[in-house]
């Protein structure tokens, strides 16, 4: 799979199972995870060139992106722009 424009594929990590205290957090309570893996860059656009690599953990907003589910696994595609720091 290959990007698009300044478009980032995004392996997301998953969200918490406990707390620090050792409580277990059900499903219905978990938050969406607001880091991740970067899967796959895109070329850039207008000339400009990605400041991203494969492989690096990012932190993202909480509503970025676009989710994609593909072989099971879950995805989001979202632009440069949407990422906020490189752990």
């Amino acid at each position: 799979m290959k990007p698009v424009n300044d478009r980032i594929l995004v392996k997301p990590h998953k969200a918490e199972e406990t707390t620090k205290g050792g409580i277990i957090i059900p499903d219905t309570a978990k938050e969406k995870p607001n880091k991740g893996e970067i899967v796959a860059v895109g070329p850039g656009k207008d000339g400009k060139k990605m400041s991203l690599k494969v492989g690096q953990t990012i932190v993202y907003g909480k509503f970025a992106g676009q989710e994609l589910d593909l072989d099971g696994e879950t995805f989001l595609i979202m632009r440069e722009d949407d990422v906020l720091l490189v752990l």
